[in-house]
């Protein structure tokens, strides 16, 4: 579809009322930053045991002597052969801003039911350094609404503050991409799983603080309200033609084809003609 044209003059006036917009949404986004820190907290009584590259740990042990913890529910289940594509997109972004977190008293932690050694495996594949823990054979996935039980998924449950319908392909696919099937049969696959497993896993975050030895939980979002923290998306949110999305086009960063320098590049410009 071709694009209006314009002069400068008329581009800056477009811009500036966009402008005002965006301010608007700035000064929202400030006031629920402020209402989501003052939600109430909920205890943490129940005891989770994490295995974690320094051995088996309990949730109070994942802050890592900080008294905040974001925890990321990535989609790795115990049968997916590498981690969903789409977390792993997400999680790219963590390695440059878990160290600015850490020494803000805040620890950035990955939780996943697969086992610890394919959590390692694919850590050192994707050339990551956050810490990740695998609480396979707990709760603490399905406490905190970020994975389903087979009778849940059959008979519906949970996810995203509302009861889901119960299982097929079809429905569940829908509830994760508003696109159906399709684009979840995919990243099932690219993640070397069917859509029933794959999507018993569901993305996530929670957060919990900790004070005086108790851990509580403060904050959960999940589906759509994680594309904050996609930061590739905020980029395309930018770009001129915005996500442009026709179906699954993102890849695991090793996956994707060598780029080609293009014709007019920098790279060539100096070349001599024959």
């Amino acid at each position: 579809m071709p694009h209006q044209v314009v002069s400068r003059e008329e581009w800056l006036a477009a811009r500036l009322g966009l402008l005002k917009e965006e301010k608007e949404l700035t000064r929202r986004s400030d006031e629920l930053a402020r209402r989501r820190q003052e939600l109430p907290w909920v205890r943490v009584d129940k005891e989770y045991r994490f295995e974690t590259d320094a051995g088996s740990a309990w949730l109070a042990d994942l802050f890592r002597g900080r008294s905040q913890l974001l925890v990321y529910h990535f989609m790795f289940g115990p049968d997916y052969t590498a981690g969903c594509p789409s977390c792993s997109s997400i999680a790219d972004g963590f390695n440059g801003i878990a160290v600015h977190l850490a020494n803000h008293d805040v620890t950035l932690s990955a939780v996943s039911r697969a086992p610890l050694a394919k959590l390692q495996a694919y850590k050192r594949r994707m050339g990551w350094m956050f810490p990740w823990a695998s609480s396979l054979g707990e709760d603490f996935n399905f406490d905190f609404n970020a994975s389903l039980t087979e009778e849940q998924q059959r008979e519906g449950a949970e996810y995203n503050y509302r009861r889901e319908a119960a299982f097929t392909v079809r429905g569940i696919g829908d509830s994760l991409t508003k696109r159906g099937e399709g684009p979840v049969t995919e990243m099932a696959t690219m993640s070397g799983t069917d859509v029933a497993t794959y999507t018993r896993e569901r993305p996530g975050m929670s957060a919990f603080v900790l004070e005086e030895g108790v851990v509580y939980h403060t904050y959960s979002a999940f589906s759509r309200g994680l594309d904050v923290l996609w930061g590739m998306y905020q980029w395309l949110d930018r770009a001129p033609k915005g996500r442009n999305e026709t179906g699954v086009w993102l890849r695991r960063h090793d996956e994707y084809e060598p780029l080609s320098q293009s014709a007019g590049s920098c790279c060539h410009a100096a070349e001599p003609r024959a």
